[in-house]
């Protein structure tokens, strides 16, 4: 299966693509989205349109993005929910499905430790991906995204054939 992770923000958003075959994880791509509008609908659309040209070029089965965590500054977490939006809406018009999953679940995934910080989510995903050279923190987030959801998806998968039995 393959998953796009997205790690979204106003000004940077950052993707990550994993196939996950059952028996690990490979590496497929990903990158941050460099926004560059000031009038923040135009951002939004960078956004959008940015997002339907990386499903349309890797072609994911289903979307993760991390939930909307509050900051302390009110406007940087609604203007972080409204990208967030622009992505999945984005998705959502190629039939993906998307799934959510906050900070603390994703650091614990990949880390297995919920409140890491992003070096140690970038050197981890670097491991697990086997990644060699420069990936952004915005990439190694999106990435440990896709990640959290193979291990979420293996584990219902594990369940459900368990209880199959």
């Amino acid at each position: 299966m393959r998953i796009l992770g997205i790690d979204p923000g106003s000004r940077l958003t950052g993707y990550g693509i994993i196939e996950e075959t059952g028996r690990g994880y490979t590496y497929i791509a990903s990158g941050s989205i460099n926004i560059k509008a000031d009038y923040f609908p135009d951002r939004l659309k960078q956004i959008f349109d940015s997002i339907v040209e990386i499903v349309e070029r890797y072609q994911p089965e289903q979307m993760a993005i991390e939930q909307v965590f509050m900051h302390k500054n009110a406007d940087s977490a609604l203007k972080l929910g409204q990208a967030r939006g622009a992505a999945i809406c984005a998705v959502q018009t190629t039939g993906l499905p998307v799934f959510e999953y906050a900070a603390r679940q994703v650091k614990q995934a990949v880390v297995g430790k919920g409140a890491a910080d992003k070096i140690q989510v970038q050197h981890m995903v670097k491991m697990l991906l086997n990644i060699q050279g420069e990936l952004s923190l915005d990439a190694s987030d999106a990435l440990g995204i896709s990640i959290c959801h193979a291990h979420y998806q293996q584990t219902a998968l594990r369940l459900q054939r368990g209880m199959l039995k």
